[in-house]
């Protein structure tokens, strides 16, 4: 079983920064891919960055590529999500997602933390 806790959101002008950070429990961390996925109000949660256990790859939505850079921390057991140049349209609820087998099914989410960027 993990558990996950995501912190660090908030509001932000546009044109803004925030870094996100989940951590992980567990002994396992290491052995997971991760990824963070987000939800606005009256859509669906979609997917925004994945990196392997390693972070030797990493993956991003068209939407957010060049803008948001996705690490983690193994000893920290500890992925993170920096964002810059933030525009409205990044407003949502961020979930961070681990994926045990490795297969892109992410069996385990956490809360969620609330980005609002405000115009």
């Amino acid at each position: 079983q993990v558990q996950l806790v995501e912190s660090g959101g908030g509001l932000v002008q546009a044109g803004g920064s925030l870094r996100l950070s989940c951590l992980a429990s567990g002994r396992t961390f290491s052995s997971y891919g991760m990824g963070w996925f987000r939800q606005a109000p009256g859509k669906e949660r979609e997917f925004v960055a994945n990196i392997s256990e390693r972070a030797d790859s990493t993956y991003y939505a068209d939407s957010v590529k060049g803008r948001f850079t996705i690490s983690r921390d193994n000893a920290k057991n500890t992925v993170y999500l920096r964002m810059n140049s933030l525009k409205p349209e990044d407003t949502a609820v961020y979930y961070c997602a681990a994926d045990s087998a490795g297969g892109g099914l992410y069996e385990y989410w956490g809360q969620g933390t609330q980005v609002t960027v405000s115009s």
